[in-house]
C-alpha cells in the first residue's frame, strides 16, 4: 500500500509555490495600487491635495472646480490605466503558461498590431463608429494578428520555438504597422493613429471605462477559473493529457480570454507593449509556478505598473506628457533582449 502511494505521488509533477509570499504581494500590492490611484488623481497640470481627492470621492460638490476635474477627468483616467495594466498582464500570463513560451506577450505576438490595423481601417472608413463597436473590431484585429503570427511561425522548419515565434511576431507586426501607416497617410488620419500608437490614457472618459470594465473583469474571472488547468498545461501537453486534461479546450478558452482582455485594452489606450511580458515573469519569480497565484499577482502588479507609468508620464516633462508606451519600453526592451538571449542558449 505504501509502495503504491509513493509511486503515485512520485508520478505527479511537484509544483514550487510560495503562497505566503503571494498573499503578501496581493495585500501589499492592493494597498500600493490604492495609494497609486490616489496619487494619479492628485497629480497633473493642476496639483490637487490628497485630502481634496478624498472629499471629492466621498462628498462630491459639483460647484467646486477641483471636484469636477477629479470626477470627470482624473478618476476615469486612473481607473482605465489600472484596468489596462490588469488586462495586459493577465493576458501575458495566460499566453506564457499555455504556450510554455517565456517570450509570449500581446505586443510581441501580433495582438496589438492586428488590433491597430483594424482600428486604422475603422478610423478611415467609419470615423463616427462608437467605442462600443470599436472595441469589437479591436477583438477581430487581435485575432487576425495572432493567427498570422502562428501561421508564419509554423511554416518554419522545425516548428514553433520561443525565438521563432518572437521573430514571426516581429515580422507580422512590422507588416501590419506598415499597412496601418499606409492607410493613415492615404486617408489623412495620421494624427489620430499617431496618438493611438504612442499609447496613453489621456482623454479617457467614463463612457470608455463603463464599456471596458466588464470585458476586463470577465476575462480576469475566467483566467482565475482556468488557472489550475493552465498550471497543468504549463508542464507540457503530454503530461497534461496524461492527467486527463482536455488540452485543446483549455487552449481555446485561454486564447479567447487573451483576445478579450488584450483587445479591450488596446482599443482603449493604444499599443502599449511589454506589460504582458515583464509582469508574469516577475510574479513567477516571486510566487512560484502555480498559476492560481501567478494570475492574481500579475493582475495586481500589472495594474500598479500602469498607474505608476501614467504618473511618471505626467511628471517627467510637465505640463507635457511623455508617451506611456515609451516609458514602459525602457524596462521591457532590455528585459526582452535578456530573455531572448537566454532562450537562444537553450536551442
Amino acid at each position: 500500500m505504501n509502495t503504491t502511494t509513493e509511486a503515485s505521488s512520485a508520478s505527479r509533477p511537484q509544483l514550487r509555490t510560495r503562497p505566503v509570499i503571494a498573499v503578501m504581494i496581493l495585500i501589499g500590492g492592493l494597498a500600493a495600487l490604492a495609494l497609486g490611484l490616489a496619487t494619479s488623481i492628485s497629480v497633473g497640470a493642476a496639483d490637487i491635495r490628497l485630502q481634496t481627492v478624498w472629499e471629492a470621492l466621498f462628498r462630491f460638490n459639483p460647484d467646486l472646480t477641483q471636484h469636477q476635474i477629479i470626477w470627470e477627468l482624473r478618476l476615469p483616467r486612473a481607473l482605465a490605466g489600472a484596468m489596462v495594466g490588469v488586462g495586459f498582464a493577465v493576458s501575458g500570463a495566460i499566453m506564457q503558461g499555455m504556450t510554455r513560451n517565456p517570450l509570449a506577450d500581446p505586443g510581441l505576438l501580433g495582438i496589438n498590431a492586428g488590433a491597430g490595423f483594424v482600428l486604422a481601417l475603422c478610423f478611415a472608413f467609419f470615423p463616427q463608429l462608437p467605442f462600443s463597436q470599436l472595441i469589437l473590431f479591436s477583438f477581430i484585429g487581435a485575432a487576425i494578428g495572432t493567427g498570422l503570427v502562428y501561421g508564419v511561425g509554423s511554416v518554419a522548419k522545425g516548428g514553433l520555438s520561443p525565438v521563432r515565434l518572437a521573430l514571426a511576431g516581429a515580422a507580422v507586426s512590422a507588416l501590419l504597422l506598415a499597412l496601418s501607416e499606409g492607410v493613415a497617410i492615404y486617408f489623412k488620419i495620421s494624427q489620430d493613429l499617431a496618438f493611438w500608437y504612442a499609447g496613453g490614457v489621456s482623454g479617457t472618459k467614463w463612457m470608455q471605462v463603463r464599456i471596458m470594465w466588464p470585458w476586463i473583469a470577465g476575462g480576469v474571472i475566467g483566467a482565475l477559473l482556468l488557472s489550475r488547468s493552465i498550471t497543468v498545461l504549463s508542464l507540457g501537453d503530454e503530461i497534461a493529457a496524461g492527467l486527463g486534461q482536455r488540452t485543446g479546450l483549455v487552449k481555446l478558452a485561454g486564447a479567447l480570454l487573451t483576445l478579450v482582455m488584450a483587445g479591450a485594452s488596446v482599443s482603449a489606450v493604444g499599443a502599449i507593449g511589454f506589460i504582458g511580458l515583464v509582469i508574469p515573469h516577475v510574479s513567477r519569480a516571486l510566487v512560484g509556478v502555480d498559476y492560481r497565484w501567478i494570475i492574481p499577482c500579475s493582475a495586481v502588479l500589472g495594474g500598479l505598473l500602469m498607474v505608476l507609468a501614467d504618473i511618471g508620464a505626467r511628471m517627467i516633462h510637465p505640463p507635457f506628457e511623455t508617451p506611456i508606451g515609451a516609458l514602459i519600453a525602457l524596462i521591457g526592451v532590455p528585459f526582452f533582449l535578456y530573455l531572448a538571449r537566454r532562450e537562444r542558449r537553450t536551442l
